[in-house]
């Protein structure tokens, strides 16, 4: 594999979905890569690099057989997604995930996020974490959404993506994955009902739901908001006209797992 080539290749979306590749950038995401079961094909490093942890990931690479390949600063940079690369980075596998292989619990709730058409890649990755963290089933990707392999959701996902069960999907295979497990559908709206309120006789909440956040600037799709059965919203002060949707998320999230 010319590593360098492949990893300024993998900055563009339809290069990521061609080659089934994705770039983790950093000494912690490729740390947290290396603790994960996805297959890493390559790595790109800086000569010497100065960080120690850097040196350390860079041995523990080549102990796993994994091709390093060493390149100027400037060759790296060419490669990098951030202005302050740490002289590591790495290529692996995007995973193959499906929604049929979502597991359930039948004694214990399923919640299930769904992104639809939200763009802002930390938002996306921040929302994988929120999800892993507070027990999530798995949190969907509708058309529309950045990419969650892109370098910047990587990042901000802090490994969570790694591990936790995120995908994309269509529509209608979201559709069907609902009807199939009986799973709710609740769309998460500034005009919507306020949470505390629906959630306080805890027997109203479906055992089984999804909860669906829209795009950061025009929220839900009409698609969406016509089959949500029910809108709601995280109650915020007068003063404030809305909340990041990656905070609302992790509101929701606590509220209905309280």
């Amino acid at each position: 594999m010319r590593v360098l080539s492949v990893a300024r290749d993998l900055q563009r979306r339809q290069a990521r979905e061609r080659q089934g590749l994705f770039v983790a950038e950093g000494a912690r995401a490729v740390h947290d890569l290396l603790r994960s079961p996805l297959v890493i094909r390559a790595a790109l490093t800086i000569a010497n690099p100065e960080l120690p942890r850097t040196r350390e990931l860079v041995a523990a690479l080549h102990d796993r057989g994994i091709p390093v390949q060493e390149v100027t600063p400037a060759e790296f940079a060419s490669a990098a997604d951030t202005d302050s690369p740490q002289g590591l980075l790495a290529i692996a596998e995007i995973p193959h995930r499906h929604l049929s292989a979502v597991a359930f619990d039948d004694g214990l709730p399923v919640r299930v996020i769904v992104l639809d058409a939200v763009q802002d890649p930390g938002n996306v990755g921040t929302i994988v974490r929120t999800a892993a963290a507070l027990g999530a089933a798995v949190t969907v990707s509708l058309p529309g959404t950045v990419d969650l392999w892109n370098a910047k959701v990587v990042r901000s996902s802090m490994g969570a993506l790694f591990h936790a069960p995120a995908l994309a999907c269509t529509w209608a295979e979201f559709d069907a994955f609902r009807s199939r497990n009986g799973v709710e559908l609740w769309g998460a709206e500034a005009g919507g009902e306020p949470l505390s309120l629906v959630t306080r006789d805890r027997s109203t909440i479906p055992h089984r739901l999804a909860v669906a956040v829209g795009n950061e600037g025009s929220g839900l799709s009409a698609q969406t908001r016509q089959a949500a059965g029910r809108l709601v919203a995280v109650e915020i002060g007068p003063d404030v006209e809305s909340l990041n949707v990656a905070v609302a998320t992790g509101i929701m999230l606590y509220e209905l797992r309280r």
